[in-house]
């Protein structure tokens, strides 16, 4: 329950991890064959650094979430916040002016298998591509219009945190906050920094904060450490406390916080607590940016100095406390993240490691498993199967997608997208609206251009990309030439350098984009 206590917001977790109301699966079956092979890579996951141009659309109002529709049991103890109701909420229409929504399919054709198949068929033929699985569907319907090897499972790459956001989103209200906090201990002269879970807690000053190269706005700003000093250390002067021991918590994850491919790169060890992202360089843009040995040891000690300059004496080395701290301890002070809405957008329109695998955790913690690596990816699956999602080669072993193991097949990755388009889970629409805009956001900022084959699709594509050694995979949606609405997945396996073989499959959706295929 202490996960429980550490997620506030205007809205209460379900008890039990209710999860929504089950979604039909789609109606329609693949036209293509299942002869595509599935693969694990060895290399790393998203490694984006340059082709990150542009904040992601999270300041959009057509970005805010309804709440969830999930059947809470209670109101878990800590939480904070109006109770839902016993009964499910049958959710509402999308809200007014929704990005990229559904076209009505009675005013346009749907496209055929026949027209998809020859619109794609020079494009698919390039060498590049390797070994190549795809589907396309209608997102309006969710129906398979054609595919390739679709239900063959394939190395997802970051495409997994479509699976990690659709769960967050499923089972936490939108609205939520993740709180870090500096509580009371047994005397007035200790105090301990515990930690919720928000890798975007930042030392940075508010005016170098940035998002994607770009500055953060009040939705995206994460929660500051210094805002943090500043509220407790007041607290302890109006208690007469002008000396203290700094403990710090980090109970709340269990488990190893080494990831399975741990490089100190890609995603650093995860900890409930750290500052960040625990970036060796705070304000590092790099891809794939050094990370710091101790994030939880580290920003307590950068805690600690900040408590320094507003008049604290902190006596010693920050310390780890051996158990969490007791429940109903006194709250000094707290600060909160953005809400999972806005966390999660970032996390899909700049593929984040670790972002991801925060909210994976937070999955876990909604669902009252073990938040590590194996409970947030059971509590991730088992999300999904209580949507209706296809269970049948969907295997995850972390919720960022480095993990090689993992394999979503691509009729799986158009179902979440089919999903998070349904006008019955407005909740879900954050997972549309933080997918990169091909040629100006995220980690499609340089792709579409000039001479790639593929600028006729720049803005009418939003896709979240992955890339692993030899795996490059792309899904999301498409407007095609009559307004309507497709979902597709792109999941390849080549020796072709990476650019090429992006290329080529931008080129795949841009003949989707061009045509109407009927």
């Amino acid at each position: 329950m202490l996960g429980a206590a550490l997620l506030t917001g205007g809205a209460v977790l379900g008890g039990g991890g209710a999860y929504a109301a089950p979604s039909p699966s789609p109606s329609g079956h693949a036209t293509g064959h299942d002869d595509g092979r599935g693969g694990k890579g060895d290399g790393h996951g998203d490694r984006h650094g340059d082709d990150r141009t542009a904040s992601p659309g999270a300041s959009s109002p057509a970005a805010k979430p309804a709440a969830g529709p999930g059947t809470p049991a209670g109101k878990p103890a800590g939480v904070t916040g109006s109770a839902a109701p016993a009964t499910a909420r049958k959710p509402g229409p999308p809200p007014a002016g929704l990005v990229l929504q559904p076209a009505d399919g009675a005013a346009v054709g749907i496209p055929t298998a026949a027209g998809l198949r020859q619109a794609l068929a020079a494009a698919l033929t390039d060498k590049s591509l390797g070994t190549v699985t795809f589907a396309v569907a209608d997102a309006t319907s969710g129906q398979i219009l054609y595919g390739a090897g679709e239900n063959t499972p394939a190395t997802p790459a970051s495409t997994t945190k479509l699976a990690t956001s659709l769960a967050a989103l499923t089972l936490i209200p939108g609205d939520t906050r993740i709180t870090t906090r500096v509580v009371a201990g047994a005397s007035p002269s200790d105090i301990t920094l515990v930690g919720g879970g928000d890798p975007t807690l930042t030392a940075l000053p508010a005016d170098q904060v940035q998002i994607d190269g770009a500055p953060a706005d009040a939705d995206t700003a994460p929660a500051s450490l210094e805002a943090l000093a500043t509220r407790t250390a007041a607290a302890l002067k109006a208690a007469g406390t002008g000396t203290v021991r700094l403990g710090y918590d980090v109970s709340l994850y269990t488990g190893s916080p080494q990831h399975a491919d741990y490089d100190a790169t890609n995603i650093p060890l995860m900890t409930p607590l750290m500052v960040d992202e625990a970036k060796a360089d705070p304000r590092s843009r790099e891809e794939a940016p050094a990370r710091v040995a101790d994030p939880a040891g580290q920003a307590a000690e950068q805690f600690a100095a900040l408590l320094r300059t507003h008049g604290i004496t902190v006596d010693g080395k920050a310390k780890q406390t051996a158990a969490a701290v007791p429940a109903g301890s006194a709250v000094l002070a707290e600060v909160t993240s953005p809400t999972v809405a806005r966390l999660v957008e970032r996390l899909l329109t700049t593929s984040d490691n670790t972002l991801a695998e925060a909210v994976a955790r937070q999955v876990a913690l909604a669902a009252h498993k073990p938040a590590g690596f194996d409970g947030a990816a059971a509590a991730v699956t088992e999300t999904l199967a209580g949507l209706g999602v296809r269970s049948a080669g969907l295997v995850l072993h972390d919720g960022s997608g480095l993990h090689a193991g993992n394999t979503i097949p691509p009729a799986v990755l158009v179902q979440l997208l089919g999903l998070a388009s349904s006008p019955d889970h407005p909740e879900l629409r954050p997972v549309l609206t933080g997918l990169p805009v091909a040629g100006f956001t995220g980690t499609l900022g340089k792709r579409y251009g000039a001479g790639s084959g593929a600028a006729e699709a720049a803005g009418l594509v939003r896709a979240k990309t992955g890339t692993r050694s030899g795996v490059n995979t792309l899904a999301g949606t498409v407007v095609d030439a009559d307004g309507r609405l497709l979902s597709f997945a792109v999941m390849t396996r080549t020796t072709a350098p990476a650019d090429t073989a992006r290329a080529a499959m931008d080129r795949i959706v841009a003949r989707l984009a061009a045509c109407g295929c009927h």
